[in-house]
């Protein structure tokens, strides 16, 4: 697996939570992020408790807290309930509300989804628009519109926007090639040009990792997501960085060739992994058969992906993996026969650790995913 990426600037992607200490020749950027994430991920605390999580002295804590309160980033809650004898601490916060993100989803086909969210990922306000067929510059009009009414919706000031979108993009934001918006569409630099605001594209299985790696899972270094309901897609983090690979292409088995002489696949070939078991093939499939026989189809379509994810968990012995998509069809048989069939193809040094969920496809899931995505990259609080 090619490019694990670790630079903010492109996909916000230094995901591992920070632990150690700070020394001296940190920069004041990194000690305002490392207050900031530890906040975060710590709750609320005093002064001097800040001091001792992070690693800073007192003064630079007492510093780098009046700055980030002059900036509306942190607010005092009041004293601490405290047992102890002498004057109580007052507590510091993250204040979730000092910005708020916009966080659009593109990965329906017939709707494009959107949220302002807190600095927590907390959905505030949401709105969609329909897509009714357009790709290209007619889809980005509808994109522009959306965040529009999106930014409407919220007093607060905006941190900035986040894109989740199908296909491959590259560290610029640049479309290279999606079917919902065609090839080498500059997105994220028109966005950003349109809204003078900090704006990240990222691809839609990459933003859902992001999603479940920050919402649904204790902090875990490895985890692999697999999105199947806008074909087939996925998102790796590995040591806590997102794997984007050399062309940023990594992830898009959709098109692997199964069968080669299955159904024709749009992309010109036949039997890809995506006609095989992406959730509008493997929908109409089940509903062709009778109620008997569904459970048989389910389980053959995991059994492919199963047979598909394991030289992947073999070769970076990954442990984690999250399937996502509609409740009827990935739950049950065809999530219980992708662990089987990827268990029994691996060593079992390999595949006996290994877990495999599944989890109902849910905007929210990319929204919030698209909330931590930026955080990162514009606070460096993950």
């Amino acid at each position: 697996m090619a490019n694990e990426t670790d630079a903010p600037a492109a996909f916000g992607a230094q995901l591992r939570r920070p632990r150690s200490k700070a020394l001296p020749q940190h920069s004041r950027a990194h000690n305002r992020s490392l207050i900031l994430q530890t906040l975060f991920t710590d709750g609320a605390m005093s002064r001097a408790d800040l001091s001792r999580q992070s690693g800073l002295t007192r003064p630079t804590v007492s510093g780098l807290v009046a700055e980030l309160e002059a900036d509306a980033l942190v607010t005092e809650l009041g004293p601490r309930e405290d047992l102890r004898v002498g004057k109580p601490a007052t507590l510091i916060n993250l204040n979730v509300d000092a910005f708020h993100i916009v966080v659009v989803d593109l990965s329906l086909p017939d709707h494009f989804v959107g949220a302002v969210t807190n600095l927590r990922g907390d959905i505030v306000n949401s709105a969609k628009i329909e897509v009714d067929g357009a790709t290209g510059d007619q889809a980005l009009v509808r994109i522009i519109r959306l965040v529009e009414r999106l930014a409407a919706m919220t007093p607060r000031r905006l941190l900035g926007i986040a894109v989740g979108c199908p296909g491959v993009i590259d560290a610029s934001g640049t479309v290279l090639d999606s079917v919902a918006l065609g090839r080498g569409l500059p997105l994220q630099q028109q966005l950003a040009e349109h809204f003078r605001l900090p704006v990240h594209v990222l691809n839609d299985a990459n933003v859902a990792a992001l999603g479940v790696h920050a919402f649904e899972l204790e902090p875990a270094g490895d985890l692999l997501v697999v999105a199947l309901e806008h074909g087939v897609g996925t998102g790796m983090l590995l040591g806590g960085r997102l794997v984007v690979g050399e062309r940023f292409a990594a992830g898009e088995i959709g098109h692997l060739t199964i069968d080669e002489d299955g159904e024709p696949c749009p992309c010109g070939r036949r039997g890809c992994l995506e006609v095989l078991i992406g959730a509008d093939h493997l929908a109409r499939r089940v509903a062709e058969v009778p109620d008997a026989d569904r459970a048989d189809v389910l389980r053959s379509a995991g059994s492919i992906l199963g047979g598909v994810l394991a030289p992947i968990i073999s070769a970076v012995n990954i442990t984690e993996i999250v399937v996502t998509g509609p409740a009827e069809l990935v739950e049950g048989p065809f999530i219980q026969a992708v662990h089987a069939t990827a268990t029994a193809r691996t060593l079992a040094s390999v595949g006996n650790d290994l877990a495999v969920t599944a989890t109902t496809t849910n905007s929210d899931l990319i929204l919030r995913g698209g909330a931590a995505f930026l955080l990162a990259a514009e606070l460096g609080v993950s």
